[in-house]
């Protein structure tokens, strides 16, 4: 039966790894490891090597598998005690540009770019393909603001085959946390960085990557071999200067974002960009771009 691999190549001219994508394969785990691989290193170009890690993977685009009906999916949103409680606040049709990452179950480390549905002061409902369970704890940030939140699932409703819509409720009431607010600005610039953290495994490593885009606080970097984890702090060194980030989502494997990572800048770091940034936020990359071909 055929399956799909992760495999994760070093550029023999520099110390940048890549994830590449295989799809469909009948060779083993084992025969993935021994044979060399083409892929495209974004420093030198076409490369060609043995994979340093492999592993399966699901298909991004296979339907998830038929779920039963169970009561889960009946709480009233949000959920509460059956007895008669005050109202934290009143609910707004609002969409508000946000970011949730954690960890869904099985499907291990996610994080997707959504928008909110409603809102009030204690939470939001929002829609996402991520397969999450009632009193599950994920992260939510509030895009424009730069917010973030530890929140709560309490409301699942299955609303279509591939999307969930979800209530996610704050640990307590927060009046203003919906509140418009300038969204600081963001240029698309090529910077080459040292990125240094630990591995899945726990081992350290230390590697060349690049940014995609960046602003004062943080920045999307591209060419991160090593898979880290939502919430884990790495550093980031440019020319002499060097500041802690954390990781606040991951690309999916078999994505055009499948190498990135996008960072915040810790609140005692200082700014390594050292970059004018223009008095607007530059304009939103192209919506749901095509993964490279192979």
């Amino acid at each position: 039966m055929p399956r799909n691999f992760a495999i994760r190549l070093r550029c023999p001219h520099g110390d940048a790894d890549t994830w590449v994508t295989l799809s469909n394969r009948e060779e083993s785990l084992e025969q993935i490891l021994q044979q060399s691989w083409e892929f495209k290193c974004r420093e030198h170009g076409p490369q060609q090597g043995i994979p340093q890690e492999a592993m399966e993977v699901a298909a991004l685009d296979d339907p998830p598998p038929a779920q039963e009906t169970t009561a889960s999916y009946a709480v009233p949103y949000p959920a509460v005690p059956a007895k008669e409680t005050p109202r934290s606040g009143e609910r707004l049709p609002m969409h508000v540009p946000v970011v949730i990452y954690g960890f869904a179950g099985k499907g291990g480390a996610f994080h997707e770019d959504t928008e909110t549905l409603i809102v009030n002061p204690s939470g939001a409902l929002v829609t996402l393909k991520a397969k999450l369970s009632l009193g599950d704890t994920v992260f939510l940030i509030h895009q424009s603001s730069g917010q973030e939140q530890e929140v709560r699932v309490v409301y699942l409703d299955a609303y279509t085959d591939r999307e969930t819509r979800v209530g996610l409720a704050f640990k307590q009431p927060i009046s203003d946390f919906w509140k418009k607010s300038r969204k600081k600005s963001r240029i698309p610039k090529t910077v080459r960085v040292i990125v240094k953290g630990t591995d899945p495994k726990g081992h350290p490593f230390a590697q060349t990557a690049y940014t995609v885009d960046l602003s004062q606080d943080g920045a999307r970097l591209d060419g991160i071999g090593f898979l880290t984890t939502p919430g884990q702090t790495i550093e980031v060194r440019r020319l002499w200067r060097k500041a802690r980030f954390r990781v606040v989502w991951i690309g999916h494997i078999g994505t055009s974002e499948s190498n990135q990572v996008g960072v915040y800048r810790l609140p005692s770091e200082k700014d390594i960009w050292r970059v004018e940034l223009p008095d607007t936020p530059a304009p939103p990359p192209p919506e749901n771009p095509e993964p490279p071909k192979k």
